[in-house]
């Protein structure tokens, strides 16, 4: 690590996904291999070719924000506001007066508030100009989220937004903690947030042909790196950590759940859907989190890959990490928890990072579930179908998106 960056640890975490609405919820299924896939209950999806999605159910806003909140906050920002209260509440963090000024927020979203764009379209087709919602253009604003977590919670440090599709939630994290590293704030809440299982945003995924559709067993759908796989699933939510400078957390008796190692990003620059096929961009993204966090290949104990049930992303992925690890590929355990929760566009990565973190605490190593048939050409140490004892002390997190953003992040367990 270079020694002139500030040490940076996680101290908090929140979620809300699929799997639950909670990171106890969410770790309990995750190692007991639950799929979290289900049939669309927010409309009528009969007309689709794929009917089923990683959907968040029984959540309720009025139990958590005043009514008139609610009308005046996407179900995108609902689910951020929801998560960053959770980590805040986690990492037993008081803002004061004092040190309001040195915490600040980075939260992304792939999609953005598609939902009261569409609302308000309507509106202004069937009834005129001048019955558009005041709130409409607040509420959909990508840096919304960002934006009502330091208005919520009196937050006036560094305060903004990032937008790289699925690679989204690792660069949150990964520039919130860049903030931290070079002294512009103490702690920064960070992470992702997704809400579009609508008709238009599902439509487009159809007609890109990039969706599963085995409707006859959705939880059976994403299978990351298994032959038979058709396309991803994809889900909403959000996840959020608490990144912290480590004296900062040291001298507030902080649990410390595990320390930031490394982050890197590059492009393709190669195809606005398709990856690179020999996998160049990720294995930029790869090398530059490992020297970022002076870690060599073969002290990674566990790879959690982006791995999407998509036939391309897991085969460039797959030849990314046997390119870069060489013959150490072989010895690591590399898993997608996207076969339980599937894909959370731009709040994958954080999801992602919090269970790399709860992996740590529990050495434990998050399966891969739905893998039944192996493909030739992605021939690792995927932890098929059932959760692995094993000690977890490095851990390295893709994320890849559309358009040839990647990152990746290296989070380890914290030694003083």
């Amino acid at each position: 690590m270079n020694q002139n960056k500030r040490r940076v640890v996680v101290t908090g975490l929140g979620t809300i996904n699929p799997l639950g609405k909670d990171v106890a919820t969410t770790w309990q299924k995750i190692s007991q291999g639950e799929s979290g896939i289900d049939t669309i209950t927010a409309f009528d999806p009969s007309e689709y070719k794929t009917t089923f999605a990683g959907e968040v159910k029984g959540f309720d806003p009025q139990d958590h924000f005043d009514r008139k909140e609610v009308r005046r906050m996407s179900r995108m920002t609902q689910f951020a506001l929801y998560a960053a209260q959770q980590a805040i509440e986690d990492a037993r963090l008081t803002v004061t007066a004092a040190n309001k000024n040195r915490i600040g927020v980075v939260i992304g979203s792939g999609m953005g508030s598609l939902d009261p764009i569409v609302e308000n379209v309507a509106l202004l087709n069937e009834r005129g100009p001048y019955r558009v919602s005041p709130f409409f253009v607040p509420m959909m604003l990508a840096d919304t989220p960002a934006a009502t977590i330091s208005i919520q919670h009196g937050l006036s440090g560094p305060n903004m937004s990032v937008a790289t599709a699925c690679a989204t939630g690792n660069d949150a994290v990964g520039q919130a903690a860049r903030v931290v590293q070079y002294g512009a704030a103490d702690v920064m809440i960070a992470g992702g947030s997704e809400a579009c299982l609508m008709p238009l945003a599902f439509a487009g995924f159809s007609v890109m042909k990039a969706l599963s559709m085995r409707n006859d067993s959705p939880q059976t759908a994403s299978r990351p790196f298994d032959q038979t796989r058709d396309g991803f699933v994809v889900s909403e939510g959000a996840a959020v950590v608490v990144l912290e400078e480590l004296d900062h957390a040291l001298a507030r008796g902080a649990h410390i759940y595990g320390e930031f190692l490394g982050y890197g990003a590059s492009a393709d620059a190669y195809h606005i859907s398709m990856p690179a096929e020999d996998g160049s961009g990720a294995i930029e993204a790869m090398r530059a989190a490992l020297a970022d966090a002076a870690v060599a290949p073969k002290d990674v104990d566990y790879i959690s890959a982006h791995g999407t049930s998509t036939l391309m992303n897991d085969r460039a992925e797959t030849a990314a990490i046997k390119a870069l690890f060489g013959e150490a590929a072989y010895d690591v355990a590399v898993s997608s928890t996207k076969s339980m929760h599937g894909h959370l566009l731009g709040a994958s990565g954080s999801l992602e990072a919090v269970i790399c973190l709860q992996a740590i605490q529990h050495n434990l190593l998050p399966p891969t579930i739905n893998y039944e048939t192996p493909d030739p050409d992605c021939d690792l140490d995927y932890v098929p179908n059932q959760a692995r004892p094993a000690q977890v002390d490095v851990t390295m997190s893709n994320g890849f998106g559309l358009g040839g953003h990647n990152a990746t992040l290296v989070l380890g367990r914290y030694a003083s």
